[in-house]
């Protein structure tokens, strides 16, 4: 049996900042940047202000991450969305977080007929892809949870949901993060940040540019490399990069190879011609469900659906190593590469 399996880590999502150096502009020199890194989550979170000297404020972050793990957290027993989880069928009133970010996931669910689906934990609870040792559930267990799974067993409306079947799931790792980034966004510019960087785990979302007004210079991870090493970067203020591949949560088993990306037809790891999926949105969250989403799409059919939606931008790194860029990408971003 061959086991191999790659952690997440510091290279693992953290697109680089590479706008850490040459932070100094018209021959003044620039305030140091205070940053600060904690594990939440389940991945590196780190926090860069450039324009405040306060570490309180970052702390105030962590502290919002606590609570919106505490709402979202699938594995923590006694989060919302595990109580939620264990409901029988019924009408249930959650909090105005869960629901908002329950719209969202239903509006992918929706948009790509499932191949996005937030109802997918009866299968996702099976993976354990942080686990020292994963395996590969039980075909006749996986194929009876998949029962389970489908976003019309959830309906919502009026800040209730109705729970259809008592043994679905919701599983909002494929949104979860891009939404708390996009909050701790509101909360620091709520506070009079105006440069500033929020990194949970490769879901990058700026606040403004350089204090000087240049652009941050954001690096792309380049896949399955030991070293960050990157394929280029991108320049951009304001907005939201999120990456993510099938090189993040993955192991072999008899030489197979497994990642944490699933099929919510199948169960199983979806079989894509992807490796690396970058978004460009203006919010991280619609980043951070479009990532997964182009991965189980494919090439074709993602880079379809990136280009009819207004304002969002997508790099492909493929299987063979190609780069592909959306629609309009180029115009929008100035692009430098390392090939």
């Amino acid at each position: 049996m061959k086991r191999k399996q790659y952690r997440n880590g510091l290279m693992v999502l953290l697109l680089f900042y590479i706008m850490l150096i040459n932070l100094t502009g018209c021959g003044m020199k620039a305030k140091e940047p205070m940053s600060k890194t904690k594990i939440m989550l389940n991945t590196y979170v780190t926090i860069t202000l450039y324009d405040h000297q306060n570490m309180e404020l970052i702390e105030e972050c962590f502290e919002l991450c606590a609570e919106y793990e505490q709402m979202f957290s699938r594995t923590l027993t006694d989060s919302e969305v595990s109580q939620f989880n264990l409901a029988e069928t019924g009408t249930y009133e959650v909090s105005e977080e869960l629901y908002e970010l329950l719209e969202l996931s239903m509006e992918y669910s929706e948009l790509t007929g499932g191949a996005f689906d937030v109802t997918i934990e009866p299968v996702s609870s099976l993976w354990d892809f942080s686990s020292l040792e994963p395996v590969v559930p039980e075909e006749d267990v996986l194929i009876k949870e998949l029962e389970n799974v489908g976003y019309e067993n959830l309906q919502l409306e009026n800040g209730m949901v109705r729970k259809k079947n008592a043994d679905a799931g919701i599983d909002l790792g494929a949104v979860a993060k891009g939404y708390i980034a996009d909050k701790l966004k509101e909360y620091l510019v709520s506070k009079g940040v105006e440069s500033a960087i929020i990194d949970l785990g490769g879901n990058i979302v700026l606040i403004g540019g350089k204090p000087d007004g240049s652009d941050f210079s954001i690096g792309i991870q380049k896949p399955f490399e030991d070293r960050n090493e990157i394929i280029g970067t991108i320049a951009i203020k304001d907005y939201a990069v999120v990456s993510s591949g099938i090189y993040e949560r993955c192991f072999w088993e008899e030489d197979v190879f497994y990642h944490h990306i699933l099929n919510p037809e199948t169960g199983y790891p979806c079989e894509s011609d992807l490796t690396g999926v970058t978004i460009l949105a203006p919010e991280a969250a619609r980043a951070d469900a479009l990532s997964t989403t182009c991965f189980i799409l494919g090439k074709e059919k993602g880079m379809e659906l990136i280009d009819s939606l207004e304002g969002i931008y997508a790099v492909f790194i493929t299987k063979d190593g190609e780069i592909e860029y959306s629609k309009g990408l180029k115009e929008t971003f100035q692009i430098n590469h390392n090939q």
